[in-house]
Parts: C-alpha cells; sequence; structure tokens
C-alpha cells in the first residue's frame, strides 16, 4: 500500500469512528427525547429498549447495563410494574433469580411501543437501500462492535483503582461492625487482629469492588459480570479489628472461602448462595452464635475452640462436611 493510500485508509478510519461516536451519543439524545416525552427517566426508557430488543433480562442484568445499584434497580423496577410496563418473575430454574419481562399486551405499552416501532421503520427504510450482501456485512459489522463495547463495560467495571493500596476506615468510638460481600467473590480470605487504630483493612487482587464503610457497616460489592462474561479472579483479604463485636454475611456466592476468626467476639456469620469450599475457624465464643450456611457448598469444613458447644443442623447439601476433624 503507497503512502498516500495509507493516508486516505487512516483519515477513513477516523472518519467510521467519528460517525460511530456520535451514533452513540445519539442514542442516548434519543433516550432522553423520548423520556422527556413520556415524562419517564432516561434509565427507565433504557430498560424498556433492552427489554424489547433482547427480551426477558434478569434484574442483576439490567443492573449491569444500566449502572444502578441492586437496590436502585429494585426501586425502578417497582414503579414500571406498578405501571403496568414490566412484570417480574422468579426463574423456574434459579429461584435465586429474578426474571423480568415487558407487559406487551398492556394499555400502558401502546403508548411507549409507537416510539421504538417509530425508529424501527425509519430503520427498515434505510436498510432497504441496500442489498443482502451489504446487509450481510453490516450485520456483522454491528455483531462484533456490540461484542467489543460489552467487553469495554467489562473493562471499566473490573479495572484497578488509580489509588490501589490498601482499603481502611478509622475504629474511632465504634461499639459493632458488620461485614457485608456481596455479588460472588472468587477468594475470600477473612483475619483478625488486636491493637490497630482502624475499624478494618481490606487488599484486592484483580477486579476493586467498591467499597463503603459507615456507622461500623463495611460493605465490599462487587459488579456482576455482565451477561455471564469476564474472567479475572476476584480476591480479597480483610482484616477485622477484635476490639469490637462483628456480624459477617456472604452473599452472592463465593467460590473459596478462608475465615481465621480466633479472637473475634463473632455475633453472626451467615454465608448465602453457597460456595465451593468454605474453611472456619471459630473464636471461642461470649454467646450462642448463629452460624448459618444456605445454598449449598461443595466442601465444608468447620473447627471450634476445644471445650465450646455446639449443635449442627444440616439442611441442603453439601458433598463433604468436616466438623473438628470429623465427617
Amino acid at each position: 500500500m503507497s503512502s498516500g493510500s495509507q493516508e486516505k485508509h487512516a483519515d477513513a478510519l477516523r472518519e467510521l469512528t467519528r460517525e460511530l461516536r456520535q451514533f452513540t451519543g445519539l442514542a442516548s439524545s434519543f433516550f432522553r427525547a423520548s423520556a422527556a416525552r413520556l415524562g419517564m427517566t432516561v434509565t427507565d426508557m433504557q430498560v424498556m429498549d433492552i427489554l424489547d430488543s433482547t427480551g426477558p433480562t434478569t434484574a442483576g442484568q439490567l443492573a449491569d447495563l444500566t449502572g444502578l445499584t441492586t437496590g436502585a434497580i429494585t426501586g425502578m423496577l417497582n414503579r414500571l410494574e406498578e405501571a403496568g410496563l414490566v412484570r417480574r418473575e422468579r426463574d423456574p430454574n434459579d429461584g435465586r433469580r429474578v426474571i423480568v419481562r415487558l407487559e406487551r399486551g398492556k394499555d400502558e405499552m401502546h403508548k411507549i411501543g409507537p416510539i421504538f416501532d417509530s425508529l424501527g421503520k425509519a430503520w427498515d427504510e434505510l436498510a432497504s437501500d441496500y442489498d443482502d450482501e451489504q446487509i450481510a456485512f453490516l450485520l456483522e459489522f454491528l455483531k462484533r462492535s456490540n461484542a467489543m463495547s460489552r467487553k469495554e463495560i467489562i473493562r471499566l467495571q473490573e479495572a484497578p483503582s488509580s489509588e490501589g493500596g490498601i482499603f481502611s476506615a478509622p475504629l474511632l468510638d465504634l461499639e459493632s461492625g458488620q461485614l457485608v460481600v456481596s455479588s460472588g467473590i472468587s477468594r475470600l480470605t477473612l483475619r483478625t487482629t488486636e491493637g490497630m487504630a482502624e475499624l478494618y483493612q481490606a487488599r484486592f487482587e484483580g477486579p476493586v469492588p467498591d467499597v463503603k464503610a459507615k456507622d461500623g457497616v463495611v460493605t465490599i460489592r462487587y459488579p456482576r459480570r455482565l451477561l455471564g462474561l469476564g474472567g479475572q479472579q476476584r480476591q480479597a483479604v480483610v482484616t477485622l479489628n477484635v476490639a469490637i463485636p462483628w456480624q459477617i454475611v456472604i452473599q452472592g456466592g463465593a467460590s473459596d472461602v478462608t475465615a481465621e476468626l480466633g479472637g473475634l467476639d463473632l455475633a453472626g456469620l451467615e454465608v448465602k448462595g453457597g460456595g465451593s469450599l468454605m474453611r472456619l475457624e471459630l473464636p471461642a465464643p461470649s454467646a450462642v452464635v448463629p452460624i448459618r450456611i444456605s445454598g449449598g457448598a461443595s466442601v465444608v469444613i468447620i473447627r471450634r475452640p476445644a471445650g465450646t458447644a455446639a449443635r449442627v443442623h444440616i439442611k441442603g447439601w453439601a458433598y463433604k462436611f468436616v466438623f473438628d476433624d470429623q465427617t
């Protein structure tokens, strides 16, 4: 390729990139204009479009695609369901998941349908100018473009924080603490220490989650993997201050959990969503301490301090359950 041809090719690629960015921006403007016309929010329209174009979708996937938290997406779906625009139902294959569908036959949809129908008709008219081979080329390009966009969203979600380092919060005069780890983690290690000025310390490998601490409640939330994609290991090591009692909740599933809780005043521990391997080294209790594991697990290993009374009630399944080295 001659230098002139290379420059022409580079100019064409730059122009294509500009047009694609404009296309993305105009799509956002379309949602804003539609939302204003119907008295809805932009995110409402985005969710309606996702359900219209891709079909029934889980509430978690909608949260990922819109960038909303679990609480925010629940509130929005409550509003849309009350308006008769969507309905929610339990996934028959996984009772923990909620499937969201459009209520296509309801009168309320007649206000929204024409907007999407009008855009679809305009697309059909535009596509009629191209032959089958050209349409096949455009279709392949758009599919690859959409796949690339999904990967870029995942990259942004899972990119390490620019701050990095250790996360922590001051102990101050707090009298109790709660640790909540949400949305699936590959490997979680919990440890304890005394004498530190912080309420907790945490460090992460792989994608860095959203970490918040307020009124003694430490929340570590990983974004759900968009449409099942994304493969980086999510690893966390969290150290808790033994100066105060702690309640620990791990929800959304965890592949590998090691909890070395010696010296901690443990008020309770709950694991929701199951996991592959759980190793729990329990501290000496100051009162009755409930330990609950729901959702099933492949291997559960629990050790308690010598002389500590315990009662075990197993409901559900575990491939291997070891309690004080006894199976």
